[in-house]
C-alpha cells in the first residue's frame, strides 16, 4: 500500500510558497517524518548547474544525457532532459518518505495549499484539490488562513491534515 502523502504549496511569484515550504520542511523533521521536497522551476530559464569544473558537470559537456554523484551523506542527478511531474514523484518515492512537498505545478492533480492575494485568487480558484487557503481571501467555500498569522495557525493545520491523511 502506499502511504505517502503529496502536499502541493501553489501560488504566484513571491507569494510566500519557498518560506512556507521550508518551515514545514523543518517542522516536519522535527515531528518525526521522512520528508521529500520537489519544485517546479516554471521561470523557462535554465536551472543554475554546478560548476562546469566539476566532473560531473563535464560527463554532461562531453554528452551523458545523465551524470550521477554520490558522496559525503548525498545524491546529485543531473540530466539533460525536463523530468515530468510523475517522474518526479516517482523518484521523490524512492527514497520511501511520509510525505511529498511539493512547490508548483499547481496544473497537476493533488491536495493544494494556495497561496494568495484576493486579486490572485480570482484566477487560483479554479484549481482542483483546494483544501487550504493562505492570505487575505474572502471564501467560504474553503478553509482560509490569513498571512498574518502564518506559523503557528499553518502548522497546526498540517498537523491536523496528517492525521486525517494517514
Amino acid at each position: 500500500m502506499d502511504t505517502v502523502k503529496i502536499l502541493h504549496v501553489v501560488g504566484y511569484k513571491n507569494s510566500g510558497k519557498t518560506t512556507l515550504m521550508k518551515n514545514w520542511i523543518s517542522y516536519l523533521k522535527e515531528s518525526g517524518y521522512k520528508v521529500a521536497a520537489i519544485k517546479h522551476h516554471g521561470h523557462g530559464a535554465k536551472l543554475a548547474m554546478p560548476d562546469e569544473a566539476k566532473d560531473s558537470m563535464q560527463y554532461i559537456a562531453h554528452g551523458a544525457d545523465m551524470s550521477l554523484v554520490s558522496g559525503g551523506g548525498y545524491t546529485q542527478q543531473i540530466m539533460q532532459k525536463e523530468s515530468s511531474y510523475k517522474e518526479l514523484i516517482a523518484l521523490a518515492k524512492r527514497d520511501e518518505p511520509d510525505i511529498i512537498l511539493v512547490e508548483g505545478f499547481k496544473e497537476e492533480q493533488g491536495k493544494k495549499v494556495v497561496l494568495a492575494t484576493e486579486e490572485e485568487w480570482e484566477t487560483l480558484q479554479q484549481l482542483d484539490g483546494i483544501v487550504l487557503v493562505v492570505g487575505d481571501v474572502a471564501t467560504d467555500r474553503y478553509e482560509t488562513i490569513a498571512s498574518r498569522t502564518f506559523e503557528d495557525r499553518l502548522n497546526s493545520w498540517l498537523r491536523s491534515w496528517l492525521r486525517e491523511a494517514f
